[in-house]
């Protein structure tokens, strides 16, 4: 029976931002014709990589895609919390420990084409649920689905977990917060993602103060215009970083 859910996004427009979505969108859909389940994941905590998944797999629905978001952060998520979700919810975290079978949670959300998997309740185990078999076979029924399936994943930097649904994605897509992660950490995990054999699709640099940052200020001003916009860009900009993720964007910030 299919369930429904209510999303209510309270994020102001912002154009620098939904002009950065429609970038990392067209690199998304360019980056090859098999790349169609693409994890989300930073380096630490509140990165925006959460926000970020959202919105991208909005854009991809809007586009009519057929658009599945899997909310695989079961240790510490905050997105029905974000989203002022109201009702009662089973999650991945009940799939992957055998409470519910894979209809029971996924949802239909009020917004295009998109359909979502709650991470669920915390689960004392989250690495050893992610490593089951479980994980694998709800991906494997999801691609025969689903246009495009977007996984939001903990920080890479810190627990194991996103290394271990890397290997179940076809690429994945690096946030990092502008001027707080050191050049050395983002080598790091980095390199923890190469390991798993996933593809590094590209570096999202997020919350880039376009008004101070003379380099972005000028990339958006110039080519986009200010289009009366008045608020700080680091409110909610996201500089699309092409598809080399051997760099680290903006400055580098020493520790």
């Amino acid at each position: 029976m299919e369930q429904n859910v209510i999303m209510t996004d309270q994020r102001k427009s912002n154009y620098f931002y939904e002009e950065a979505m429609k970038t990392l969108r067209t690199n998304i859909q360019y980056a090859g014709r098999y790349v169609r389940t693409i994890m989300f994941t930073s380096c630490m905590p509140n990165e925006g990589k959460s926000d970020l998944s959202m919105q991208i797999a909005r854009e991809f629905g809007n586009l009519g895609k057929k658009v599945l978001l899997v909310d695989a952060d079961i240790r510490k998520s905050a997105l029905a919390g974000r989203y002022k979700v109201q009702r009662a919810l089973m999650g991945l975290s009940d799939y992957l420990s055998g409470q519910v079978g894979i209809d029971s949670v996924i949802y239909k959300t009020n917004f295009e084409n998109l359909d979502i998997i709650f991470a669920g309740p915390v689960a004392p185990n989250p690495s050893e649920l992610l490593e089951d078999t479980a994980f694998g076979e709800l991906m494997k029924q999801a691609r025969n689905k689903y246009d495009y399936i977007f996984v939001d994943t903990p920080p890479i930097g810190s627990i194991i977990d996103a290394a271990i649904v890397a290997r179940q994605c076809d690429g994945a897509v690096f946030v990092i917060q502008s001027e707080s992660i050191s050049y050395h950490l983002a080598q790091r995990a980095k390199e923890q993602l190469e390991k798993t054999g996933c593809k590094i699709l590209g570096v999202v640099l997020n919350k880039v103060d376009v008004k101070r940052d003379k380099y972005y200020g000028h990339y958006y001003y110039k080519y986009y215009g200010s289009y009366g916009y008045g608020g700080k860009a680091k409110d909610g900009s996201a500089a699309a970083a092409g598809n080399d993720a051997g760099k680290s964007s903006g400055k580098r910030k020493k520790h």
